[in-house]
């Protein structure tokens, strides 16, 4: 089993940045597609962004792209979403996701593990 645990979460102001940690404790960090997943109050959970295997490829939706930007450390075990320029539609609860396939996915349901999530809060 894969343990994933967020943190970084916090409140800022619009315009302001955030840096998210996502720590995997386990030995294959490597081996895994990395996401970072966010849900509203009341709305479903949508995908952030991902990361590759190796980092050599990412994924951000489009209403974060530009903005945010996904990286991993291997090494550390860990990921990180850097989140810049933030609005208050940005505020929501974030999730480190990870599955082991061939291809990264941005869809909730193909991913297997989840963490239990880290609050954003973006004050107007």
């Amino acid at each position: 089993q894969v343990h994933l645990v967020e943190s970084g979460g916090g409140l800022v102001q619009t315009g302001g940045s955030l840096r998210l940690s996502c720590a995997a404790g386990e030995p294959f960090f490597s081996r895994y597609h990395m996401g970072w997943f966010r849900q509203a109050p009341g709305k479903e959970r949508e995908f952030v962004a991902g990361i590759s295997w190796f980092g050599d490829t990412t994924r951000y939706a489009d209403s974060v792209n530009g903005r945010f930007t996904m990286s991993r450390d291997n090494a550390k075990n860990t990921v990180f979403l850097q989140m810049n320029t933030l609005k208050p539609a940005d505020t929501a609860v974030y999730y480190c996701a990870a599955v082991e396939r061939i291809n990264l996915p941005t869809r909730r349901q193909d991913y297997t593990y989840w963490g239990l999530g880290t609050q954003v809060t973006v004050s107007s």
